[in-house]
């Protein structure tokens, strides 16, 4: 396994890539401990969705925001706007 050093030299589209590849895995596996993981996942993603949109929102728009989640600025705003 790489370290987080390693983790944060690679590029997003390997991050992502990595991320899918331990999801599948996880998901394949009967294991009740495996479920849990992919719950606790499931929590983590969302807030980290949050903070990206907020991110990507400050760095240019909510409309920016809104064309990725191909969704209109106004439902993107009140989805991921700071609480």
């Amino acid at each position: 396994m790489g370290s987080p050093d390693d983790l944060a030299q690679a590029t997003t589209e390997e991050l992502a890539a990595l991320a899918e590849a331990a999801i599948s895995l996880l998901a394949e596996r009967a294991d009740p401990e495996a479920f849990g993981h992919l719950l606790r996942l499931t929590r983590i993603v969302g807030e980290g969705v949050g903070v990206a949109a907020r991110a990507t929102a400050q760095r240019g728009s909510w409309a920016g925001v809104a064309d990725i989640a191909g969704t209109s600025r106004q439902a993107a705003w009140e989805r991921w706007r700071a609480p």
